[in-house]
């Protein structure tokens, strides 16, 4: 398979790229071969539904394959944010990005510039590792934990033929 970042996205995708960004937005097989499953649905391979998946992200149509978890049943998570000297952001966004459950770290226009979220098995470890890192930074970390949880829904039919007119 041939992967190139097309001038059309939408028109330049087959059938089977539809089809497999259509049926798994959501619901994807929760067994040991995803994949697999989904290639027996589509009628094609596992390693073709591999390739096409990341050829897909490397053409920047799909940014993200696999599950999203109900963080409160996974353990324990935060929002956390930190003021760093902008001149040095980069850096400790590194030490930042180092650390053990960090992820979604990303950059904002605010006296609290790198915002991050951290997850860990249960709460004390949690705390743990913000207190680590807290330590490995020698900045304060705003903690600030969720008080209502809200779904947000990110599947949606698309409009193949309106886009390829694009």
């Amino acid at each position: 398979m041939h992967c190139q970042a097309p001038k059309n996205q939408a028109r330049d995708l087959d059938t089977l790229d539809r089809r497999l960004i259509d049926s798994y937005q959501r619901g994807l097989p929760v067994c040991t071969r995803p994949f697999h499953t989904v290639a027996e649905r589509l009628g094609t391979s596992e390693a073709e539904v591999i390739a096409r998946l990341e050829c897909l992200q490397a053409r920047g149509v799909l940014s993200r394959v696999g599950p999203v978890f109900d963080h409160a049943r996974a353990g324990a998570s935060l929002l956390a944010a930190v003021a760093v000297p902008e001149a040095e952001r980069d850096a400790f966004a590194e030490l930042i990005n180092a650390a053990p459950g960090v992820n979604h770290n990303y950059a904002r226009e605010h006296d609290y510039n790198l915002w991050f979220v951290m997850t860990a098995p249960d709460e004390p470890e949690l705390e743990a590792r913000l207190e680590t890192l807290e330590s490995r930074l020698g900045l304060p970390i705003l903690r600030l934990p969720m008080l209502e949880g809200f779904h947000i829904d990110l599947s949606f039919p698309i409009p193949w033929a309106e886009l390829e007119r694009t």
